[in-house]
């Protein structure tokens, strides 16, 4: 039997929501092992002066625990 354990990450970019979902599976595969898929929960941007300054995505990580 497997157990698998979620975690809930945001993250932003500047660049677009596949760059921050990117950022976000890099950073967190660096103290997270055995990850086995990201699910985004949520986008949404920031505005500022009525233009898109970040793109943001609410992702859960789902990974293996041993």
């Amino acid at each position: 039997m497997a157990i698998i354990k979620v975690i809930e990450i945001l993250s932003d970019s500047k660049k677009s929501w596949e760059d921050a979902t990117a950022t976000a599976v890099k950073k967190a595969s660096k103290s997270i092992k055995n990850i086995k898929s990201a699910y985004v929960q949520s986008q949404s941007v920031v505005v500022k002066d009525g233009k898109v300054e970040a793109y943001r995505v609410n992702l859960k990580i789902s990974f293996m625990v041993k």
